[in-house]
């Protein structure tokens, strides 16, 4: 079977039309709807915010009001570990009676929409999500806004994106654009929000899905500044630019510690998990009511575990921080946190992950090489947050961007990369990940290009005559420029293993290429990553060198 043996300067000229990026104008309609959607995004948070604000004034306070105020403060005394129960049996009632969607933290459930619902959210979920995410943050949750904000703004996107004409493709790109609003417009961080859309949700980094994200999360970020104020979300002491190598050594070792940390979180969720599905023989409606238990109890112990914590990470990264405050944040938040997230209750996991980093942080920071305020409680939040979600970058750009600190980039750079190594290593799924392998779906968030894109027709077709005479007449062909990718696609979708290659323009035919020549670009690929060759040895002075010593060492002997 002879291949063709074009010279390279004889391909060139099947290469004229191949690009490095495919995108088409479709991407300017998208990202034309994506500030539409940015618009929707930073208005949900805004609106997200302030229900949780009223749902904790009227649980805890009974007061109508919109304004912020920490659950920690009330003066209920022990009736307090009542509100997070009655708040887990609203919830349960709200997902039996209206949609099982709103259980859970928000991203496995928008992950799941876009790998196995085509990007189609149902419409009750725009709605259930964030009223379920405000009673169960207003009662006590321990949790953040932003899991919510993701599955609220995301599932508006998908909404707005099933009115028009789109692929699958195209509606998960708007749902995503939806998700990176609302992140934006809770935390006032576009780029982290883009990056996590990167990292997290597309399962792509082309410029047909980036542009209107980004776009959508800008858009989210100018309008967030006018709704909801401007300057950082927790402001803090900035650090002098010049960090020391001792510094990014602690913070490797910091990001290890994490890294232990976010494995344990992560197992303790899943764990209560278990316990609710296998060991409780009720129905999970009444589940998030027995998270309340727990809840209320931790509360009581220690009462600045309920809510978002905000204020909590504040302290830490302020310096305004106590043995008390660390160990209540270590112990009480954590085990309220796991155990309320595994009874299926409605809220995001982020703000927690960073409460408990920046507590690991404070805690071994006094180890540490002493660095400025805050640094090592603001090392610690991306280190865990990096760690839990497996997105090291995510994270690292999230808590610079969360508090204008860019000085601390490199340790918290290393950190956050230490974190992500070690869970790899030790954890086969991601706190996000986990709940979609235990129902039977597998993803890989392992970007690469397909080497089928990188190999081209004329590279592997055969142009003997035995191929071009079984060839059927009118048969539809491929053109020799063209990627082994868009052949595959085209034979997959006209049911073939075989093609003739023709000539562009007048239609002559070239030569054939079927299933077993793509194979080619695909065993190169094999190769590359798992054949390996020493292609240096050392210099001949370090060899000689050897050598000699080899000798002087006989004669001694």
């Amino acid at each position: 079977m002879s291949k063709s043996t074009h010279s390279a300067s004889g391909h060139a000229q099947f290469y004229s039309n191949l690009r490095d990026f495919n995108a088409d104008p479709r991407m300017l309609q998208l990202s034309a709807l994506a500030v539409v959607i940015g618009a929707s995004g930073a208005a949900l948070a805004y609106i997200l915010l302030h229900l949780i604000y009223a749902a904790t004034n009227i649980f805890y306070f009974h007061r109508l009001s919109w304004q912020f105020i920490s659950p920690s403060v009330n003066h209920l005394h022990w009736l307090a570990v009542f509100v997070p129960i009655v708040g887990g049996l609203m919830i349960g009632v709200m997902a039996r009676f209206g949609t099982d969607k709103i259980r859970g933290h928000g991203i496995p459930e928008a992950l799941e929409a876009i790998l196995m619902n085509g990007a189609k959210v149902d419409g009750k979920v725009a709605i259930y999500k964030p009223l379920s995410a405000a009673i169960a943050i207003g009662s006590g949750g321990p949790f953040g806004a932003e899991g919510p904000i993701i599955m609220t703004a995301g599932s508006v996107g998908s909404l707005f994106a099933q009115m028009f004409k789109l692929s699958d493709a195209e509606r998960t790109t708007l749902l995503v654009a939806g998700a990176a609003a609302g992140m934006t417009g809770v935390f006032s961080t576009p780029l982290a929000a883009t990056l996590l859309a990167v990292e997290l949700l597309l399962f792509e980094w082309r410029p047909r899905s980036l542009v209107p994200v980004a776009i959508a999360a800008t858009t989210a970020g100018v309008l967030r500044h006018h709704l909801l104020g401007n300057g950082p979300l927790f402001p803090m002491a900035q650090i002098a630019p010049v960090i020391e190598p001792r510094t990014v050594l602690a913070a490797l070792f910091l990001g290890v510690v994490a890294g232990i940390v976010a494995l344990l979180l992560s197992r303790a969720v899943y764990a209560s998990e278990d316990l609710f599905e296998e060991r409780l023989p009720i129905h999970w409606m009444w589940w998030p009511a027995i998270g309340g238990i727990v809840v209320g109890i931790g509360g009581l112990i220690f009462p600045r575990a309920l809510g978002t914590g905000y204020d909590v990470i504040d302290s830490l990264i302020n310096g305004n921080t106590t043995w008390q405050l660390i160990a209540g944040v270590l112990i009480i938040k954590s085990i309220i946190w796991a155990f309320s997230l595994g009874s299926g209750t409605s809220g995001g996991i982020l703000a927690p992950l960073l409460m408990i980093g920046g507590a690991l942080g404070a805690l071994v920071g006094f180890g540490l090489p002493a660095v400025q305020t805050g640094a090592w409680p603001l090392v610690g939040m991306a280190a865990v947050l990096s760690g839990a979600i497996g997105c090291p970058l995510t994270a690292a750009v999230l808590c610079m961007e969360l508090t204008h600190n860019y000085a601390l980039m490199l340790p918290l750079l290393a950190a956050t990369v230490a974190s992500h190594a070690f869970t790899v290593l030790f954890q086969k799924r991601s706190i996000l990940t986990e709940r979609l392998s235990r129902r039977g779906y597998h993803l890989s968030r392992e970007y690469g290009v397909d080497p089928l894109e990188t190999v081209t027709v004329a590279q592997v077709m055969r142009t003997d005559a035995a191929s071009l005479a079984a060839v059927p007449a009118g048969a539809r062909g491929a053109y020799p420029g063209e990627t082994l990718r868009t052949v595959a696609e085209r034979m997959a979708h006209a049911h073939m293993t075989e093609m003739p290659v023709i000539e562009s323009g007048t239609g002559k035919l070239l030569a054939v290429i079927g299933l077993e020549d793509m194979l080619h670009a695909r065993a190169r690929s094999y190769i590359r990553e798992n054949k390996q060759e020493r292609v240096r040895r050392l210099p001949l002075f370090f060899a000689r060198s050897r050598a000699k010593s080899a000798v002087d060492y006989e004669s001694v002997s």
